[in-house]
């Protein structure tokens, strides 16, 4: 991809040719490897034994003194000529590394190599082949290659990065990190149309196409480049290079959605779990829309070229406690600051694995910060993290109170700063986050509230933590709190008052005060709360009825309230009584019917007042005889009539009294 022209040019100098001596006095013929042990080709017996770990070099001393300062050391200040046994059990590379070391020394070729060149160079400097000794020396020879051959391609640069991860701390006090970190940085943020697409699904079992045929293929030329096409190639990397990746791509200036979708990515490729599939994909796909075109490909092999050494990477192998929660932790640390770099999912899920992990309780909190600056994001399934604390609840119901915590004050000090952007969305604050975020612990409190270890004072406490005008409508609410009555039903009359104080009777909707109504877990001071609530709706709508039919201007204003209310309530609230469905439609009917017979009773109470006004008008006109004989009449009643009037009036003020009671037991 990032190869150029004299790339191959540069292989021929470098990877194929051949790095001769011609002062070497040892004729050869090259390397001979039998059992554990490699001997020169040459008919002259050596005279020093090299052992790296298990394997053993016959060789002679002088082509290693040569070119060695360390051999000179080891041989001459030890004062003891007959020396002929070394061991090099420290030498970084290994057994492989001192083998080309060996050859170069004797004059034979040396492929220089990507997949060797790391390990070659680290050999040499422990070696100390510097051009003291000779001119042309291995490492002269090897920081030419690093520098002309490795930097100026991707997949060199990417594979000598992932061989460095044995050589520590050799490679890093060399730069040999540091230089291909930034190489990768540089071209991860060029211009895509820069780059040779070659790609476009997933790579075939071979771990690297051939370069000239990418390069010439006129198919793929003008080919749209999406802009993560660098996301597989970084992933392969261990994580401390991956944060040095990442770190360098930062200082170039990156988009931050991109290096969020980076680390993304790479959890989900070594967090085993984190991710759910295709998850990865998803993350980056609401911010490249300028490149909508290019999603289907990215997103059916989830981005970017995998050119290199794909064997290399053992993700078949577990990954153990130790190196996940190091993972993790390098993740939390370079996250971007700004919002919205990464999903609030992500973070959760993120989250959930440091909990589980026991990560440093700074970085916990640093994470839960992220949590709560997108917190109106995050779905319910996402905020059920076990305890993993041994807490009684099941699940950890103090980290969502510390996450709602600080997403109040974040919100808080946005609104008072506007201009602060350090953390701050730069489209301003979404005034309907804290209605989802009511929502959404609304949800949550009805899925714990079923923990029979949950205390009052923690579903309280929860309740509380948002201010009033975040709820419209108190539904969920109420649905949290019958939730929680019902699995706990040996709570005290006070206990089950303090419950219900967390929720407002005047924001129910009809259907949850019809079902308060004949709860019978409820206290009966709520219940009759529930019903003056319903009864003043009911008022109001009949004023306002008679508002509109008399043409006030008041009542323009009465009805948008009303239809703001009924509006207000979710959805959700209804599927939580499906079984309750029949009892309430017919709730609706006798209340419709009550509400019809008090509107025939007022009509007349309205015409006995008619009558009783004619009867005192009667009283100036010149009939006055006949109003009295009839006024005569009531006044006649007799007491055994009033008894009975009296009795009616009693029996139906008790069959008032007890109809609710009738309701409430309609339903379990």
């Amino acid at each position: 991809m990032w190869d150029s022209e004299n790339e191959s040019h540069g292989r021929r100098d470098y990877g194929n040719g051949v790095h001769t001596s011609t002062k070497h006095t040892v004729k050869t013929d090259g390397f001979e490897f039998r059992g554990q042990s490699w001997y020169v080709a040459t008919d002259i017996p050596s005279d020093l034994l090299v052992r790296i770990g298990d394997v053993n070099f016959h060789l002679h001393k002088y082509p290693l003194l040569s070119r060695s300062g360390k051999m000179n050391r080891l041989i001459y200040e030890t004062r003891d000529p007959d020396l002929n046994k070394v061991a090099l059990d420290d030498l970084p590379g290994g057994a492989e590394a001192f083998e080309l070391a060996a050859k170069f020394c004797y004059g034979i070729a040396v492929d220089l190599t990507a997949g060797n060149i790391s390990g070659l160079r680290c050999a040499a400097e422990y070696l100390e082949m510097t051009e003291d000794l000779e001119e042309g020396n291995l490492i002269f020879k090897t920081e030419a290659f690093l520098s002309y051959v490795v930097l100026s391609s991707w997949r060199d640069s990417i594979s000598v990065l992932k061989s460095c991860e044995k050589l520590s701390p050799w490679a890093e006090n060399l730069q040999i990190v540091r230089r291909c970190s930034e190489s990768i940085a540089w071209k991860a943020c060029a211009n895509p149309k820069g780059v040779r697409w070659a790609y476009t699904g997933r790579p075939p079992s071979v771990s690297s196409p051939k370069w000239n045929e990418m390069k010439d293929s006129s198919p793929n030329r003008n080919q749209i480049v999406p802009p993560d096409w660098w996301f597989e190639d970084v992933s392969i990397l261990r994580i401390d290079h991956f944060v040095r990746v990442i770190t360098a791509i930062k200082v170039k200036g990156m988009r931050f959605e991109l290096i969020g979708a980076a680390i993304t990515h790479y959890a989900g490729k070594w967090l085993p779990g984190l991710i759910k599939d295709g998850g990865v994909s998803a993350e980056y796909e609401g911010s490249n829309s300028s490149n909508s075109n290019s999603n289907s490909s990215s997103n059916s092999w989830k981005g970017g070229l995998h050119m290199i050494v794909a064997g290399n990477n053992d993700e078949s192998s577990p990954i153990q406690n130790k190196d996940q929660r190091m993972i993790i932790e390098s993740l939390i640390s370079i996250i971007p600051p700004q919002k919205d770099s990464v999903s609030c999912s992500f973070l959760l899920r993120l989250l959930r694995m440091a909990n589980m992990l026991k990560v440093a309780p700074a970085l916990v909190t640093e994470l839960e910060k992220r949590v709560g600056m997108q917190f109106e994001q995050a779905t319910l399934a996402d905020l059920l993290i076990p305890s993993y604390n041994k807490s009684e609840t099941m699940y950890d119901v103090d980290l969502v109170q510390r996450l709602l915590e600080h997403f109040l004050v974040q919100e808080q000090t946005e609104s008072l700063s506007p201009s602060r952007q350090t953390y701050a969305d730069p489209r301003g604050i979404n005034p309907n986050a804290k209605m989802r975020v009511a929502r959404l612990v609304d949800s949550y409190l009805t899925e714990v509230s079923r923990d029979r270890n949950l205390s009052l004072t923690k579903f309280q406490v929860l309740a509380e933590a948002l201010p009033e005008s975040a709820r419209t409508c108190d539904d969920g609410l109420y649905r949290a709190v019958d939730s929680y009555l019902k699995a706990h039903p040996t709570l005290s009359e006070h206990e089950r008052k303090r419950l219900c104080r967390v929720m407002d009777c005047q924001k129910l909707s009809i259907d949850a005060c019809m079902h308060a109504a004949q709860n019978e877990r409820l206290p009966l001071r709520i219940v009759v709360q529930v019903l003056f609530s319903e009864q003043m709706k009911i008022s109001n709508a009949m004023a306002a009825n008679s508002l509109k039919e008399a043409g006030e201007p008041q009542f323009q204003a009465m009805v948008p309230n009303r239809k703001t209310l009924l509006e207000g309530t979710p959805q959700s609230f209804q599927e939580g009584w499906v079984a309750a469905k029949k009892d309430i439609n017919t709730l609706k009917f006798e209340l419709e019917t009550v509400k019809t017979k008090y509107v025939e009773l007022q009509s007349d109470m309205e015409n006995l007042q008619r009558q009783f006004d004619k009867l005192t008008n009667k009283k100036q006109t010149s009939a006055w005889s006949s109003g009295w004989k009839k006024l005569s009449k009531f006044t006649k009643m007799t007491h055994m009539e009033n008894h009975e009037i009296g009795s009616q009036v009693a029996a139906a003020a008790e069959q008032t009294r007890k109809t609710p009671r009738r309701w409430r037991n309609s339903i379990s």
